[in-house]
């Protein structure tokens, strides 16, 4: 793969990570309460991208003031978990994923 490919790939999954941060994050949290710096981890082990600290946070707090997550400080570090309408809001994200995906995929292999 050429150099300039490699490039455009990264930059495609990099824009495609940050697109999709917070249905992301609202998944990962159906599996267990996670700090910011957890999610940073995550997304770095999972897709190969590092999103700053800055973004993460804003995210976060973001879904925590639409009420799709809670926080709490535990110890030193703040973790959050998600809330009955995150879960709700995850279940009805799944669903749109897999008609998006089908279109897609419909589009790409007519």
């Amino acid at each position: 793969m050429t150099s300039w490919n490699n490039k455009t790939l990264k930059k495609m999954r990099m824009q495609s990570v940050k697109s999709m941060l917070d249905v992301l994050m609202l998944a990962e949290l159906r599996n267990g309460s996670m700090s910011g710096y957890d999610v940073i981890g995550y997304i770095h082990n999972k897709f190969g991208v590092l999103i700053s600290s800055g973004t993460v946070y804003a995210h976060l707090y973001a879904l925590e003031r639409e009420g799709l997550i809670t926080g709490n400080n535990d110890t030193k570090k703040r973790k959050y978990k998600l809330t009955e309408k995150g879960e709700q809001t995850i279940d009805i994200a799944f669903k749109a994923n897999i008609e998006l995906l089908n279109k897609i995929n419909r589009l790409l292999n007519p």
